[in-house]
């Protein structure tokens, strides 16, 4: 079945790094907002239910980014070594549109400046 989505779709199939850092991205989104709605809840109540789902999801961040470092998807005490990732993930990505219409002008070149900027 991978195969056939991969045909019909023009894409490579997901890896176990793009899936868990899409989970990571998501999850990090989910913080944000449980965060942000229980400053704006007016009882106790949704604010107890929306802190136990904060804390749950707190929890499983905690899982997920483990299971990348683990796995050697995440590096966050190492910029280095990150670097080393996003731009291993970058080639690929901008290999995949060779032939492509996409603009990819130096998209390597525009995340070696941004980290570079003092």
């Amino acid at each position: 079945m991978n195969n056939f989505l991969e045909k019909i779709t023009g894409m490579a199939p997901l890896t176990d790094q793009v899936i868990a850092t899409d989970i990571l991205l998501a999850v990090k989104s989910e913080i944000k907002s449980y965060s942000l709605a229980i400053t704006e809840t007016a009882t106790k109540e949704v604010r107890d239910t929306l802190t136990q789902q904060l804390e749950e999801v707190i929890a499983f961040h905690e899982q997920i980014s483990a299971y990348m470092i683990e796995n050697g998807f995440y590096h966050p005490h190492d910029t280095s070594k990150q670097l080393q990732v996003d731009m291993k993930t970058a080639d690929t990505a901008l290999s995949m549109t060779k032939g492509k219409n996409f603009s990819t002008l130096s998209l390597r070149g525009q995340m070696t400046r941004n980290i570079n900027k003092p």
